[in-house]
């Protein structure tokens, strides 16, 4: 069988160039023009690189169009309901499901690596009471590398294996400890009779004056959560933390631009816009207002956590995330909260209006993260901290898919540059 290719014309010459064509297990063929320069003298132009595969992946697979989300070819919604966090950060970084034992060996190794270097923790005294949790974490996560730096040999597998399962462990104590910092509360250790995300929520909650009685419900959501946000192809920050690994610099490094990048407005920020949309819709009064303000094109107003950027049909995670969100309201209550019965409302209404129903603009992840962290009790500039935690073994296991693949060079994008022609440089006094 002969290999597929396709023939691209010039234009100004009449000349033809062939270049392969690759298919993949799911998706579209790419078209293979690594040679491009080389035989045409050209460049391609993507801003945003949208049109362009940047690596090839065996981790996750999006089909916007259709609505799917697959991790390592299982759909999300089984493994939200059926698995958990953990159990999704083996298979993200191995490729298939664990067996018992293997499943038991790796919590254990989770857990053994929850706890941080004691000097670590005098970082966060460095930061102002009210700096952003994001900068906390962001930092923290890249200094790893210096209490690390006997076991950070990229090449060794063994090393990067030992680097992923720090990783993972010990973001939710940092995330914690920023947490604790933010609030002006004393940090609380991991516990590790606990659960991964039992512990994250012991370590943000957990005070020396009284107990803390974790709730299965809550629990459970925040687990879903985790297991939604842990990696989704190839986007801003995956793709950062990629070409920062591309470099050769450590896994410490690469994690902590991501977080980076994942803090960026665009990006991570979308769970907070939610909650800021409904403190301008301010009342659920104001609700029937705001949507025909949303329907109207010559209003800049637009629903925040309604339609997804890739999915153009219906966004999977948030099919499951939907009901985890009404069951932690319907266990903890919404305590009188005006702003989770306007979200409810909004919901409501929004489902119903064909406006929103043609347009398939449906609620996303992010507009049902936004509430359950709300309900919570988690402050809006913490959501992207908690996001970052989730989408951390997706970022390691990329990581590692990186640097074991045979094909991978450091990145370095081309431009198209538009700037002044060459000039001669002219002496200050001659300058008018």
């Amino acid at each position: 069988m002969s290999e597929k290719t396709v023939t691209l014309t010039d234009n100004s010459t009449g000349g033809q160039v062939e270049f392969p064509v690759r298919e993949g297990t799911h998706g579209p063929d790419v078209i293979d023009i690594k040679a491009l320069y080389q035989q045409t003298g050209r460049f391609t132009y993507d801003p945003g690189f949208t049109s362009t595969a940047s690596c090839r992946s065996d981790i996750t697979f999006i089909d916007g169009d259709k609505g799917t989300l697959l991790y390592r070819g299982y759909p999300i919604d089984q493994l939200a309901e059926q698995s958990s966090f953990l159990e999704v950060s083996y298979l993200l970084l191995n490729g298939e499901l664990p067996r018992q034992g293997e499943l038991e060996a790796f919590a254990e190794s989770i857990t053994r690596h929850t706890m941080v270097n004691e000097s670590l923790k005098n970082f966060f005294n460095g930061f102002h009471y009210n700096a952003h949790p994001m900068a906390m974490l962001t930092g923290v996560v890249g200094s790893l590398s210096a209490f690390y730096h006997d076991t950070i040999d990229i090449n060794d597998p063994d090393n990067r294996t030992l680097c992923a399962h720090r990783i993972i462990a010990k973001m939710p104590t940092i995330a914690a400890a920023a947490f604790k910092h933010m609030m002006g509360e004393p940090f609380v250790y991991p516990q590790n009779h606990l659960s991964y995300t039992g512990n994250l929520l012991n370590m943000l909650f957990a005070r020396p004056t009284e107990d803390f009685e974790i709730n299965p419900v809550a629990e459970k959501a925040l687990d879903q959560l985790l297991i939604l946000h842990a990696d989704h192809e190839q986007n801003a920050s995956t793709s950062t933390v990629r070409l920062a690994g591309s470099t050769g610099t450590n896994p410490f490094a690469a994690i902590s631009s991501g977080c980076a990048a994942l803090w960026g407005p665009a990006h991570g920020g979308a769970n907070e816009a939610v909650l800021n949309m409904l403190e301008e819709i301010g009342d659920v009064k104001n609700v029937p207002k705001f949507i025909e303000k949303a329907k109207d094109k010559d209003d800049p107003f637009r629903l925040m956590g309604f339609g997804h950027r890739v999915y153009k049909n219906h966004d999977p995670r948030a099919t499951v995330i939907r009901k985890a969100c009404h069951d932690v309201l319907a266990e903890l209550g919404m305590g009188g909260d005006p702003q989770l019965e306007l979200a409810m409302k909004l919901e409501e209404i929004a489902l119903a209006d064909d406006y929103f129903v043609e347009r398939k603009l449906y609620p996303n992840v992010d507009f049902y993260s936004g509430i359950i962290y709300r309900a919570l009790g988690i402050p809006t500039e913490f959501f992207t901290v908690l996001f970052a935690l989730g989408r951390t073994p997706g970022w390691i296991a990329q990581w590692m898919e990186m640097v074991a693949d045979p094909e991978q060079r450091i990145g370095r994008p081309r431009q198209l540059y538009t700037g002044a022609a060459k000039r001669d440089y002219v002496p200050l006094h001659r300058r008018t």
